[in-house]
């Protein structure tokens, strides 16, 4: 071992032995070891993995919305149908047509009189078959409808009014009967 000299002639103690320079090792060569190249890769992969899975979901999505859009417009369009027609024999007939997509929509409706002159619960269901599907979408409502061109028959349609006009006179009288007290 040699011993360094310092600037005023002193000595240093003894300077440790170099150690010769290794291939194998990465801090001596500034480069990677296999090992970490291959989790560097492990780890992109993955993230790969997810972000395509992410933008695969995110694509489907679009697609149910898009088709849940078509789906509420057809059904949509054919419960129109059905609020737009004056004739009642038509309605209850039913009635198909082809959307605007491609799909098959079939309607129908069951009418029920109420106690109400000229009002009329409608139970409507649509089906629309879509050919690109094994199982055709439904779907039901029921509303209140006032028609009075549905009536069928004259005399019950008298006689619901005049069952409207007793219950609205007793409504009267129990009003005036509480306001005098």
């Amino acid at each position: 071992m040699r011993a360094a000299l310092l600037p005023s002639g002193l000595q240093r103690g003894p300077t440790p032995p170099r150690r010769p320079a290794c291939p194998d090792s990465a801090h001596d060569t500034g480069a990677f070891t296999l090992m970490e190249v291959l989790i560097a890769l492990v780890i992109f992969a993955m993230a790969a993995v997810m972000l395509a899975s992410a933008y695969l979901n995110v694509l489907t999505s679009y697609e149910v919305v898009s088709r849940g859009v078509q789906v509420n417009e057809d059904f949509a369009f054919a419960r129109q149908l059905v609020l737009n027609e004056p004739d009642r024999k038509k309605v209850e007939e039913g009635g198909e047509f082809d959307t605007s997509g491609g799909r098959r929509a079939k309607w129908t409706a069951e009418i029920e009189s109420t106690t109400v002159a000229d009002v009329y619960r409608v139970t409507f269901s649509c089906e629309l078959a879509d050919p690109s599907r094994p199982e055709p979408d439904r779907q039901a409502q029921t509303f209140y409808l006032l028609r009075p061109t549905w009536v069928e028959d004259a005399g019950e349609r008298g006689k619901l009014k005049e069952d409207a006009k007793t219950r609205i006179l007793e409504l009267q009288q129990k009003q005036q009967a509480t306001r005098s007290r």
